[in-house]
């Protein structure tokens, strides 16, 4: 959806750019440094604002990641979702493709709703409602997600959220040429992630409760991004620490993630050949369900009674 109405938010460290017509996604994410503002989430071309994963960051409700062979398992029943992801998952929730409702808005803070029930091919089975709001203050901007049961029976459920990381930062005006391949000069991003266990991976997908860390994503002592393919799924967050800290040492910047409980886990993914990286605080593990179903512990995985919901917030502080 090309030139889709993109909603300005504005403090004195942040710029945020939020499309509620491409999922409640975020168009850019800029931050204010030495007196220039640089993106610091990946920035989506125009032409691109209709597609939520060529976006900043977007979404996932009512779950992160995938749902093995698109097959939503839950006491003892099964339904057949949507297969569309390239690998014949259901990936990423249900709502990224449809349009949000905006219900409040000042400068510094958009609030935007989802309901399942006034809408048609919507890829979940049971009715739910969503509630995301993006609020700046100074140097801080934070994410609140909340999910609601509107059904008549529970449902399993959780959510997450996919921001974009530049590895090198740029000035704005100089996004107008090069592609999201193409990296800028200058330092890679330096990452530290205080998880101390990570889920069995086949395929992308969990296989059984979390164990030791591949060495390929363990950012417990803080290094550079890095070069080596990685898309993992961290749990056991140390108590009181950040979910992430993300260091720009170029720019004598910092970004520090925070977040609720309720975001049991962390994806890391780090593409080959990419300008960005992504860490993205999630509730559930990939498979999720099927791993709830199963009886594995510490999948994320929550469930709803009708009229019960669920909250969440993660921010990100930048470190000066």
């Amino acid at each position: 959806m090309s030139g889709a109405p993109v909603i300005e938010l504005e403090s004195s460290g942040w710029r945020l750019g939020v499309l509620p017509h491409s999922g409640a996604s975020l168009s850019h994410g800029r931050v204010l440094v030495d007196g220039q503002w640089l993106d610091l989430l990946r920035p989506t071309r125009a032409t691109a604002h209709g597609n939520p994963e060529l976006c900043s960051s977007f979404p996932m409700v009512p779950w992160s990641n995938r749902v093995r062979d698109g097959l939503l398992r839950f006491r003892g029943r099964t339904w057949t979702l949507a297969h569309n992801g390239s690998d014949g998952t259901a990936i990423h929730g249900a709502t990224r493709h449809h349009t949000w409702d905006v219900t409040e808005r000042t400068a510094d803070r958009v609030e935007l709703a989802f309901d399942s029930r006034s809408l048609v091919g919507v890829n979940f089975p049971w009715q739910f409602r969503a509630v995301i709001a993006y609020a700046l203050d100074g140097d801080r901007l934070t994410v609140t997600t909340t999910v609601e049961n509107v059904d008549t029976e529970p449902f399993p459920a959780g959510f997450g959220h996919h921001p974009y990381f530049e590895r090198r930062l740029r000035p704005v005006e100089q996004h107008g040429t090069p592609g999201p391949e193409e990296e800028a000069g200058g330092s890679d991003a330096v990452l530290e992630l205080p998880f101390d266990r990570a889920f069995p991976l086949v395929a992308g997908m969990a296989t059984g409760p979390a164990g030791e860390i591949p060495p390929r994503a363990d950012y417990r002592a803080a290094r550079v991004v890095g070069s080596d393919f990685v898309d993992d799924v961290l749990t056991a967050q140390r108590d009181g620490e950040p979910a992430a800290r993300i260091a720009y040492p170029d720019h004598g910047l910092g970004v520090r993630l925070d977040m609720d409980p309720v975001y049991e886990s962390l994806v890391v993914y780090v593409p080959r050949r990419r300008a960005y990286f992504a860490v993205e605080p999630v509730t559930n593990a990939n498979d999720g369900f099927g791993l709830f179903e199963d009886g594995v512990p510490g999948t994320g995985v929550f469930v709803l009674d009708p009229g019960e919901s669920r909250t969440g917030a993660f921010s990100l502080t930048l470190e000066r």
